[in-house]
């Protein structure tokens, strides 16, 4: 058996055709949604990947801000340059590109910027909306790669109420928010979330109908591991050296002998990882919506 393709691609673009009417009644308005970025120092995947937010942007009509800092920059100055984009009411979404240099404080950073202005939903107080179930009554943005993730299943039919989901990582981007988002009345999979901590992993993952792994540690997750017909999703990403070309090549979580017994697959890259791009400017837009009201 091979598995189904979850076409990350075709399913972002799908979400960013939806966002176009939108983006012209805003724009009737006046108003053109716009996304900021602050991008600290030179670590080559953090460029490329604000590239790639940008250039979404830019196809779609919305207005870009770029911030691109030294390594050096202080505590005080980055803190300066998120209060400005706070106050400019042409910036709907702010995004600043983790990691950053060891030397500042992440999640300080994360909670200076203004909570309806939070692009990747990752804001205490937008994930305390989530934890309460309360964020559609607000217009408070949800974190973009776990809806991203679910929009991809779900845009391929494929249905997660009364599913047993395995959720492989508890990082706050991605695993734990997906346990809360999975659990809403709404989608209603029972979901366990694994870590460094599970003592089994591999008993667990041969009782999933659906395993999302989300650790950064390449082919963690073999054929082996699970039952077939599962479902798949790879978010995950690590990156190994070629010695002989001295260029890096992008791995996720999940091994190539996956697909041999999985009834779906995402691949990645082309997976998941366009998908969270695109609910990135379903943000922005839907805060520069939330901003008219």
């Amino acid at each position: 058996m091979a598995a189904k393709i979850l076409d990350g691609k075709l399913a972002a673009a799908a979400v960013k055709s939806e966002l176009v009417e939108r983006i012209a009644a805003l724009k009737a308005q006046g108003v053109t949604p716009g996304l900021a970025t602050v991008l600290v120092g030179d670590d080559a995947p953090s460029h490329s990947y604000v590239k790639m937010k940008h250039q979404d942007a830019q196809g779609l009509g919305l207005a870009s801000f770029e911030r691109q800092l030294a390594a050096e920059t202080t505590q005080e100055e980055l803190d300066a340059v998120i209060d400005e984009l706070n106050a400019n009411p042409e910036v709907h979404g702010i995004l600043v590109q983790i990691p950053l240099p060891k030397h500042l404080d992440e999640q300080a950073v994360l909670e200076r910027i203004d909570p309806a202005k939070d692009a990747d939903g990752l804001h205490p107080v937008n994930l305390g909306r989530l934890v309460l179930n309360v964020n559609g009554e607000i217009d408070s943005p949800l974190p973009c790669t776990p809806v991203g993730t679910i929009e991809l299943m779900q845009r391929n039919g494929i249905e997660l109420a009364g599913k047993h989901v395995v959720v492989v990582g508890r990082g706050i981007t991605v695993g734990r928010a997906l346990g809360l988002l999975l659990t809403r009345r709404a989608i209603n999979a029972t979901v366990t979330l694994t870590h460094t901590g599970t003592a089994d992993l591999a008993a667990h993952l041969r009782q999933a109908d659906v395993v999302i792994s989300a650790v950064g540690v390449a082919h963690l997750i073999k054929a082996a591991d699970l039952k077939p017909g599962a479902v798949v999703l790879d978010v995950g990403v690590s990156r190994e050296r070629d010695e002989t070309t001295g260029k890096s090549k992008l791995l996720g979580d999940i091994a190539p002998d996956v697909a041999e017994i999985a009834a779906w697959i995402s691949p990645n890259p082309g997976g998941v990882g366009p998908m969270t791009r695109a609910l990135l400017m379903s943000n922005v837009v839907q805060a520069a919506e939330a901003a008219q009201r």
